[in-house]
């Protein structure tokens, strides 16, 4: 911490271009920036080591861009664009490489006397998990490493547990095991809930104004969000099949279920939001039991899936949908229960088994790291996962881990 702070101070400083020296750095700034952008980031950094100058000039985010693009969740997507404008590039990498080489801090965030199957979800700086039949939401500390104790606020109104939830519009979106989903404003007392399935509610989604769900009785819903019109069903669809989870595009136009597979047909299906209709399934060869437990969209034309059969599947709708372009298999046969990804290289997962979180590079096949955050008697299921560039988060049974990235 303290080589950080001294490094952020010489960088404020203004630092005078070297008189004497080699040439080279006599040149116009736009032409040194044209040859560093050929160094790598070891280069970089002993360029830096010259002097303050040089120190200050190769911290340009314009240098580390390229190389930030290349590395592990350092806030860049797949397409260049950076959601994470505010914090320099160079920091970023350096916390990539934690991630790159497996180095952090285990800690324990929250810890609940009973058996739990939380779900959570971040938005800036506020923490969302859900604990029985209500959310808490709590604020992290500047460090991100810790929250603080009393809660921001108490969202309740499900008679049984909440099997999941989202953020949209300033709102919760909760699923319940009552078979209702419940609507919560996030900054009023404001709260609605009204009978959505015949069986309890396992997944929901909400984008653009409008909520789909999906239940054990068997059938997905559209419904809309607006004030006037909640608990009035816009269309319900026939899964044949329990319904594990379900993500709407970001296009808006349909979204995607996921099922028990216990039928002969694709766990993963299509829908037009617009009309209820199958529009097409993924996949082809899901043997029996096959079960989708969570799918994400990662832009309108690609999709990743995991569940019951121990893999994570990269689905890409433009080249086919009979086959994934890319799978991943978990090593030691687990089931899978969550996963994200950082939009570019990293995919996290969660395991059925000792709390196993696994990193993945999404350019290579093997399993880069293993977190096993709990061990025999207390085996848990990573129920769901969540991350920064600088922590990732694991709810599990009885406590919210936090691996410290940034701080190892």
């Amino acid at each position: 911490m303290a080589a950080a702070a001294e490094e952020e101070a010489a960088a404020r400083e203004p630092a005078a271009r070297p008189a004497a020296g080699p040439a080279l750095w006599r040149l116009p700034e736009e032409l040194l920036l044209l040859i560093c952008s050929y160094l790598d980031m070891r280069a970089l950094g002993r360029l830096a080591q010259v002097c303050r100058w040089l120190r200050r000039f190769t911290s340009c985010d314009l240098l580390w861009r390229r190389i930030a693009r290349a590395s592990l969740n350092s806030g860049f997507t797949r397409l260049g664009t950076d959601l994470m404008s505010n914090v320099p590039v160079k920091e970023r990498v350096k916390v990539s490489q934690n991630w790159r080489l497996g180095r952090c801090r285990e800690g324990i965030l929250l810890k609940w006397r009973c058996s739990q199957m939380p779900w959570m979800q971040l938005e800036d700086d506020s923490l969302y998990i859900s604990q029985a039949n209500f959310i808490l939401a709590y604020k992290f500390r500047p460090d991100g490493a810790s929250l603080n104790r009393r809660p921001l606020g108490v969202f309740a109104g499900h008679d049984e547990d909440v099997c999941h939830f989202v953020l949209a519009n300033s709102h919760i979106i909760s699923a319940g095991g009552d078979g209702k989903i419940g609507v919560h404003k996030i900054h009023s007392t404001f709260t609605v809930k009204y009978s959505a399935h015949e069986q309890e509610v396992n997944c929901v989604d909400c984008k653009g104004g409008i909520i789909v769900s999906g239940s054990r009785d068997r059938t997905a819903k559209v419904w809309p969000l607006a004030s006037g019109r909640l608990g009035q069903c816009l269309h319900t669809i026939q899964t044949e099949d329990r319904v594990w989870s379900i993500a709407i595009s970001p296009l808006l136009s349909s979204f995607v279920t996921g099922t028990a597979c216990c039928g002969h047909f694709s766990p993963l299906r299509i829908w037009d939001l617009n009309s209820g209709q199958l529009m097409t399934h993924l996949g082809s060869d899901f043997p029996p039991g096959a079960g989708v437990l969570d799918v994400m969209y990662e832009s309108p034309s690609t999709l990743l899936s995991c569940g019951y059969d121990t893999y994570v599947r990269y689905w890409d709708l433009r080249t086919s949908v009979r086959k994934c372009v890319m799978e991943w298999e978990e090593p030691h046969d687990s089931t899978l229960y969550c996963l994200q990804t950082d939009g570019n290289h990293l995919l996290a997962t969660g395991s059925s088994y000792y709390g196993v979180v696994r990193l993945w590079d999404r350019r290579q096949r093997a399993c880069l790291h293993a977190f096993p955050l709990t061990s025999t008697p207390l085996s848990s299921p990573v129920y769901c996962l969540r991350f920064t560039t600088k922590h990732l988060y694991a709810a599990l049974s009885y406590n919210l881990h936090v691996l410290d990235f940034q701080n190892p």
